[in-house]
């Protein structure tokens, strides 16, 4: 069996949010025929997408072709907008997460849903929360790596991130709005390069701030394989070790690392073998970012190329793994 953690999608019709709040950063979604259109930012095309990334007929096509059992859906990180109104940023989460909810429930041996919250309003991001598990029976959260420049352990995300372990919800890190961005507008390193280190910028906070210890509870996966995260992680280690004065924890960062679970996207065998050496087979899930450009083709490739994985670990790894993560019941068979 095979889940892809790691995909993404938007609706079709999603409203011009530009014409009904105003602000330029609204992503707008511009056809430029019936099976492509182009995501608009500012008045410029922000990634060029096709129906794959609307149509949940043409990703049950895909998904065949490939072998892939189930698709686990987000939103694509762009349509986070916690730079908006959070009146109208609850209403952008609101449509998607009501999308996504009826993708699933059209096609419930196929997909499996997360949702999006306001986290620039704590209030309303809980509300949202409880409505998406609770209502619409979403498994988890998809978050930004940032809030408007603020880090995951910024105190003002303490409610939030308490009302996450106390309902059991799952939460998935995506970077977006990544660190140092003025200095990536060539050779689309905000990608390969940005996305990395902001994601890892991510799980240090998280960790350094004390908000793993202070809910050990809490789940949380890191997309594109944690970004650079477990190669600093003995980094960190040393940096707390040197500077007692900073100490938030009462353990390193490694410590708290263990309870982390990270997707398969970084490509490489090397890489993934890593991972399972660092945190364990069981904290990873296999990922692919589909249907973007740098997805891997077919989902699980690195896995299946990871020679040293018994063949218990690869599938744990392809599908047991992200099942456990949403708490949901493993199933042998799935029914297409």
């Amino acid at each position: 069996m095979r889940v892809d953690f790691h995909t993404h999608i938007i609706p079709e019709d999603i409203p011009n949010f530009v014409e009904k709040f105003s602000g330029e950063r609204w992503p707008t979604l511009e056809k430029t025929c019936s099976c492509g259109a182009n995501i608009m930012v500012a008045g410029k095309v922000f990634r060029e997408v096709t129906d794959q990334v609307w149509s949940p007929e043409k990703r049950i096509k895909d998904m065949d072709a490939e072998g892939v059992d189930i698709q686990v859906l987000s939103p694509i990180p762009v349509t986070f907008s916690y730079w908006a109104e959070p009146e109208a940023a609850e209403e952008m989460s609101q449509i998607q997460n009501d999308f996504i909810a009826e993708t699933v429930k059209q096609y419930p041996n196929r997909f499996i849903g997360l949702g999006t919250v306001p986290l620039q309003d704590i209030e309303a991001s809980i509300k949202e929360m409880d409505r998406c598990i609770h209502k619409l029976g979403l498994k988890g959260i998809e978050i930004g790596s940032n809030i408007n420049g603020k880090n995951l352990d910024d105190p003002s995300f303490t409610a939030f991130f308490e009302m996450a372990e106390k309902w059991e919800v799952p939460l998935f890190v995506h970077p977006w709005e990544t660190l140092g961005k003025e200095r990536m507008p060539r050779h689309n390193f905000m990608y390969t390069v940005g996305m990395p280190s902001e994601t890892a910028l991510a799980a240090a906070s998280l960790i350094n701030g004390g908000v793993m210890e202070k809910f050990p509870r809490l789940k949380v996966c890191f997309a594109h394989g944690g970004g650079s995260f477990p190669y600093i992680l003995p980094r960190l280690d040393q940096g707390w070790k040197v500077w007692p004065h900073l100490r938030l924890t009462s353990q390193p960062p490694s410590h708290y690392a263990k309870n982390f679970y990270f997707d398969s996207l970084n490509y490489d065998p090397l890489n993934l073998k890593y991972l399972v050496d660092r945190f364990g087979y069981d904290k990873i899930v296999m990922g692919s970012d589909y249907p973007f450009l740098l997805r891997e083709i077919p989902p699980g490739k690195v896995i299946d190329d990871t020679v040293q994985l018994t063949e218990e670990q690869k599938q744990a790894i392809l599908g047991k793994n992200a099942l456990a993560f949403l708490n949901i019941e493993i199933k042998e068979e799935i029914k297409r």
